[in-house]
Formats: C-alpha cells, structure tokens, sequence
C-alpha cells in the first residue's frame, strides 16, 4: 500500500484487516537543535519498525514487551494504523508514550493500534521524540541564543510530529480537524503540557492524559542544575564538551547525574519539560487556567494505586516500612513537611486495616497523579464543559496480587492488547472481566475522539466535571459512577499542590 506525504512516497502494510506504517520519519535535527522537516527520493519502504531515541536500558520498558532497537539520538519517527487510504476523514489518535522523558519508543508492542482502528475506524498514530539529556536538558545560558528552548527538544519533537499530522493524515484516511492527543505517564504529562504550549495551540481538538498532568515542569533554575550535574559527571565544564561527547558518553552522564539528584532527594524526574520563556513561557497549568486551550475537549484520571509499581521494587529490596518508617517517607516526600501527621491521619481514618506500605502507595498516588489530574480538570473545566474524569480500579493478579491497580496497568486496556506477549507480568490472569473491561475502556477512549463524549451503552451516566460534585468513572468489574471519591484525602491537599 502506498501513499505520498510531504517528505515523499511510503510503502507500507497490511495486519488484521489494518494498514500499518511503520518507522516514517517526521523531522530530522542535530543535537540540542529544533527538529526540522526531513525529504526522501523514491518510494520508501514503512513495512518494519525502525531505531528508537537513545535511552538507558528500562525495567518497565521490558516489562511492557519492547524489543532491542537499534538506538540513535534523534530518531523522530511515527507509526500509523489506519482502516483505508481513501477520504473517510476519521477521527485521529496520537499517541505519546511514557517512560519518565528518558526511556520509551512509539513503537512498543503494547501501543498497537490495531483494536482501535478496527473496532472504531479511527487513524492511530504512534511517535519517537527524543529523550532524556538529547530532549529535556537546558543548555541555552551556555551555549547562547542559536540553543534557546533546547530544553523543550522533546516536545518541540512532538508539536512537530502533530504539524506532520496536520499536513499528511489525510493521505492515510484521517481528518486533520478531528485531533486527539493521549498519553499515559510521561506522555500524560506531555499532552497536558502541550495544552499551555503555544506552539501547539490549533494542532489537536481533544486530549486524554493518563496518568500525568501538568505539574511536571521545571522552573530554569532546577533544570540548569541538572545541566551543571551532567557536566560533572562528564568530567568537563566547558560547555562545548556537551556538544562534543559520543551519544554513548552524553547517555552515562545523563543517567549519573539523575542517580544523584535521586541520592540528593532532587526532582522525581531530572529530566522534563522546563518554562524556559521561550518555547514553553509560563508554567502550563497557569495558561490552561486563564484558558489557553479553551477549545480542547478534556478526558483525564489515573489508576487508583499508581504508586504501588515503584513501591513495590523498593520495597523488594527493603523490606516492608514500619509506622517510623511511613513517618520518614511521607515527611521527605510533602511539599510542607510540618503537615505530616495530619496528612498520616487523614489517610489512616480512610484505610483503618491498612498496612504502612498502602498508606504510603495511597499517599504518594494521590500527591504525584491523582490531584494534579483533578488541578488540570477543574482548570480545564472553567472554559470548556468537555472535560471528564476517570479512576482506573482494575486490580492485577500478578505476582499475588501485590501490584494492585498500579501505574501502567491501564494501558493494555485502552489500547485492547491483553494478548500480547508479556502482559502476564502486568495484568496476570486474563479472563471474561478483563476483556469486557478492555473493551469499554477501548470504547471509551474511541468515542470520546470521534463523538466528543467518552460516554457509551457499556458503561453507566457519565457526566462531566464539575468542581463542585467531581463525578468520577470509576473503571473496573463493574464500572461504576462515584461523586468525589476520596474526598476527605483531596481535601488535605488544598494549600500544598
């Protein structure tokens, strides 16, 4: 199957009644440099997956089933699942995937969109953009003006990867003014930083993050921090040596200097988004509250017990915490620390029987996703009624049950992949529950891009949000509607997120 974009001719084909194209390049760009467009002669071949953004090796990426790639800095690829090349104008889904703005590719078996195209005749879109030091480090007030914004490179890379979007999807069967952006941890964070972009404004209709709000910004002065700690651990602090270390030495570097701002107890993620003034000039949530992405219909939530992934890894190594051991947690972890036995308190009167570990996996979920979720819908909500909120309560069964409805786990769900390779290790058991689950949240998703509503006969009234009630989706066997769960945890938030 051919068709012509603007770089050039594509060859691509054909899975399960889908037409797929793999590996299309988007932009090219040298290091630290905005991405810029990218032309070929001929007809290029788009049959096989092609290198991902050079990253350290992932856990988590295993997990989800990624395979050895090739690995180069910039490799601003995409990947399209399309029902037809004709005029159908479908709805279109672009996917930008998570693994903290340092691991990750859009080629990862587990973001698929073959369910999606096929059951909801929907365009998928899946993308690279770069990663890590090569996407996310400022180094503009040492290398001058020609590098302003490069600390924004990844998500440069994306806006221009939805610029690609509007300008070829037609030829793919896709409708360039029916948009939605969605992305699960990293990439939640990304769609809701793209809703306070400039540069994106006008590029996408409707966002979906999961898993990830807006609060994942750094001011310049963090972000400079971790320039100064990569030269250190580069050996060097002339500022040239940044542009000329091998991708091999700028990758060590990025990650010894993540590991000690992990040691100093420094930002949850090193490297991120920065309000840099230039590409990203104010704090994205600061513009969505005054109504930068007024037009943008808004679905957004989290899994109930995000925190219990990473918990769960340290705790192996650990050992389960103690009441002084929550103390000294919870204490490191708030933005006020003074409040730490009120913040114990309130989530204990909620879970008498639990264990320090739950209050502490409940704690953390809620101050890292679940209320900068419900800061970006009630922000959101103020200029457009289109705006949803959901709780992904599915419960794994793997390794006894002690992930629980953790971080990641409702990505097979949405994107309908139960049986993929590896998703044992995730879900556990796959049986009746979990596929109708898979196939109302699948639906959801899909509806809410191509109907403007996530609401559907599989699932019970979902109205949207309202600061004053938060009726919330609570996803899982059943489904079920609920007003404000969690409310009396919400409530000691307010003056500290």
């Amino acid at each position: 199957m051919k068709t012509t974009t603007t770089g050039g001719t594509v060859l691509g084909l054909e899975r399960h009644g889908v037409l797929q194209f793999r590996d299309i390049p988007y932009a090219t760009a040298e290091r630290f440099a905005p991405p810029q467009p990218v032309e070929w002669d001929g007809v290029r071949d788009v049959t096989e997956f092609g290198p991902i953004c050079a990253q350290a090796p992932s856990p988590l990426e295993r997990m989800l089933g990624a395979q050895p790639r090739e690995q180069i800095e910039a490799a601003l690829s995409l990947n399209v699942f399309t029902p037809a090349i004709d005029d159908g104008a479908r709805p279109v889904m672009v996917w930008i995937h998570g693994g903290a703005f340092t691991a990750g590719s859009g080629s990862t078996p587990w973001y698929d969109g073959t369910s999606l195209a096929l059951h909801h005749d929907v365009v998928v879109v899946t993308i690279n953009y770069r990663l890590g030091a090569f996407g996310f480090l400022r180094v503009e007030h040492l290398l001058g003006e020609a590098y302003a914004g490069a600390g924004n490179s990844g998500l440069k890379d994306q806006t221009a990867a939805l610029r690609w979007v509007r300008d070829n999807i037609g030829s793919f069967g896709g409708d360039p003014d029916a948009v939605t952006i969605f992305g699960e941890s990293a990439g939640g964070m990304s769609v809701a930083t793209l809703l306070g972009t400039p540069a994106a404004a006008g590029l996408f209709h409707a966002a979906i993050p999961q898993s990830g709000a807006c609060h994942n910004t750094s001011p310049a002065s963090s972000a400079e921090a971790v320039t100064a700690a990569v030269q250190h651990a580069l050996g060097s602090s002339d500022p040239t040596a940044l542009l000329d270390a091998t991708t091999e030495q700028l990758l060590a570097a990025q990650v010894a200097a993540e590991q000690a701002a992990r040691n100093d107890g420094g930002l949850l993620l090193a490297y991120q988004p920065s309000v840099d003034g230039t590409f990203l000039p104010r704090p994205p949530l600061e513009a969505i509250a005054e109504g930068a992405a007024a037009d943008v219909r808004l679905l957004t939530g989290t899994t109930a017990e995000e925190w219990s992934l990473f918990h769960v890894m340290t705790a192996a190594a650990s050992g389960p915490l103690d009441e002084p051991g929550l103390t000294r947690r919870v204490e490191r972890a708030l933005p006020d620390p003074s409040r730490t036995d009120e913040v114990i308190a309130t989530y204990r009167a909620g879970r008498p029987e639990a264990t320090p570990d739950q209050v502490l996996v409940a704690i953390v979920t809620d101050q890292v996703f679940r209320i900068p979720a419900m800061r970006l819908a009630d922000a959101q909500a103020a200029h457009n009624a289109a705006t949803w909120l959901y709780s992904f309560n599915h419960r794994s069964t793997a390794f006894g049950g002690v992930l629980g409805a953790c971080h990641a786990i409702d990505i097979p769900f949405v994107f309908d992949v139960l049986d993929k390779r590896g998703m044992e290790n995730l879900v556990g058991e796959v049986g009746l529950p979990e596929r109708t689950l898979a196939e109302a949240t699948r639906t959801a998703w899909a509806t809410f891009a191509s109907a403007g509503d996530p609401n559907h006969d599989g699932l019970p009234d979902w109205p949207a949000h309202d600061p004053s009630t938060r009726p919330t989706m609570e996803l899982g066997h059943p489904s079920v509607l609920h007003h404000d769960p969690g409310a009396a945890d919400r409530a000691v938030w307010d003056g500290m997120l």
